[in-house]
C-alpha cells in the first residue's frame, strides 16, 4: 500500500502542474515544466511500481477533469517517459563485492530516445494521424507570431521585411522545429533527472550510489548510429511521421553528445588550477554563443564516444572503466 499511496499522491501532483498551463502566465508555464519531477522523485525514492501508479493515477485525474485526450497526452509526454528513465537508472545486477549499476553513459541515448518518441506520439494522437493537419498548424501559428514581430519593428520604425519574408520563416520553422524539440526535450529530460536524483539522495532514499557523472561516456556504437542517422536525416525532410522522427531524434543526440563533451571537460579539468575560471567561461559561451558552441561541444562529444578520448589522453581525471560491451 506504500508503493501504492505514494504513486497516487506523485500522480496528482503532476496532474496539477500539467493543468496551471490553462492560466497562460509565465509562473504558470514554468510550473508546466516541473510536472515529470514528482513522478521521478517517487520512482527513483520507492521504486519503478510507484512510478507506474502515478502515470495512470494522473492520466485518470486528468481525463476526468479535462478530456481523455489530455489524460493520454499526459501519460505519453510527461508520466511514462519520466517512469521509463527511473526505471533504467535504478536498473543493477549482483556482481562479486556488490552491485553492478546501470551505466550512466548509457542513459543518455535513451533519453533522448523517449524524448523524441513521446514528442512525435503526442503529435500523431493531436492531429489523428494526419501529418498535414500538424505542418499546417505549424506553419499558420510561425506566419502569425512572424507577423506580430513586424509590427512590433515597424512602430518601433523598422524597415519593412520582403512579401514572402512571413512563408520563408513558415516553411523554416517546419523544417527546424523536430530538430530544436528533440534537443530541448533531452536537455529538459536530463536536468529534470539530475534534479530528481539530488533531491532523493539528500532524502536517503537514492536505492544506488550517486554516479560519478563527469566520466559518463555513451558507447562507441551510438556515436557510429548518429553519423547513419545524420545521413539518413540529410535524405529525409521531416515532412511526414517517419522523417519528422528522424529529425527529432537527431536533435535529441545531438543534444545528448553536447551533454557528454561538457561532461568531458569537467571531467579532464578535476584537480587543474583555473578550473572555475574556465568553466564559468564555457558556460558564459553556451549562454550567448547562439548554439555555435554547442555544436562544437557536440562534435567533441562524438568524437569522445566513438574514439574514447578520455582514456587516450587521460588528463588528473580518476581512471575510467572499460566500457560495457553491451
Amino acid at each position: 500500500m506504500n508503493f501504492i499511496l505514494t504513486g497516487i499522491g506523485a500522480g496528482l501532483a503532476s496532474a496539477l502542474l500539467t493543468m496551471v498551463i490553462v492560466k497562460a502566465t509565465p509562473l504558470a508555464a514554468f510550473l508546466y515544466l516541473l510536472a515529470p519531477l514528482p513522478i521521478l522523485i517517487v520512482s527513483l525514492g520507492w521504486n519503478h511500481r510507484s512510478g507506474l501508479v502515478a502515470a495512470v493515477a494522473g492520466a485518470l485525474v486528468l481525463s476526468a477533469i479535462g478530456s481523455p485526450l489530455l489524460g493520454v497526452a499526459f501519460a505519453l509526454m510527461t508520466a511514462l517517459p519520466a517512469w521509463w528513465i527511473s526505471y533504467l537508472a535504478l536498473l543493477g545486477r549482483p556482481v562479486e563485492g556488490g552491485m553492478e549499476w546501470y551505466p550512466v553513459g548509457r542513459l543518455l541515448p535513451w533519453i533522448a530516445a523517449t524524448a523524441a518518441a513521446s514528442f512525435v506520439a503526442v503529435i500523431a494522437l493531436s492531429a489523428r494521424g494526419d501529418f498535414s493537419l500538424f505542418q499546417d498548424a505549424v506553419q499558420r501559428s510561425a506566419r502569425e507570431a512572424f507577423q506580430s514581430f513586424e509590427s512590433w519593428r515597424a512602430a518601433n520604425g523598422g524597415e519593412a521585411a520582403p512579401a514572402d519574408a512571413a512563408d520563408d520563416a513558415a516553411e523554416a520553422m517546419s523544417l527546424l522545429l523536430p530538430f530544436l524539440a528533440g534537443a530541448v526535450s533531452t536537455l529538459t529530460f536530463s536536468i529534470y533527472l539530475y534534479l530528481a536524483g539530488r533531491i532523493v539522495l539528500a532524502s536517503g532514499r537514492l536505492a544506488r550510489p550517486w554516479p560519478d557523472v563527469p566520466a559518463l561516456i555513451m558507447p562507441p556504437g551510438t556515436g557510429l548510429a548518429a553519423i547513419v542517422g545524420a545521413v539518413a536525416m540529410a535524405l529525409m525532410p521531416p515532412t511526414g511521421f517517419a522523417g519528422f522522427l528522424l529529425h527529432c531524434v537527431m536533435g535529441g543526440a545531438f543534444m545528448a553528445f553536447g551533454l557528454q563533451g561538457l561532461a568531458a571537460i569537467h571531467d579532464r579539468t578535476r584537480g587543474r588550477s583555473g578550473r572555475g575560471f574556465l568553466l564559468t567561461g564555457l558556460y558564459t559561451i553556451l549562454l550567448f554563443g547562439q548554439g555555435i558552441a554547442m555544436i562544437a561541444l557536440s562534435l567533441f562529444g562524438l568524437a569522445d564516444s566513438i574514439f574514447s578520448l578520455r582514456r587516450r589522453f587521460g588528463g588528473r581525471g580518476p581512471k575510467l572503466p572499460p566500457t560495457p560491451s553491451t
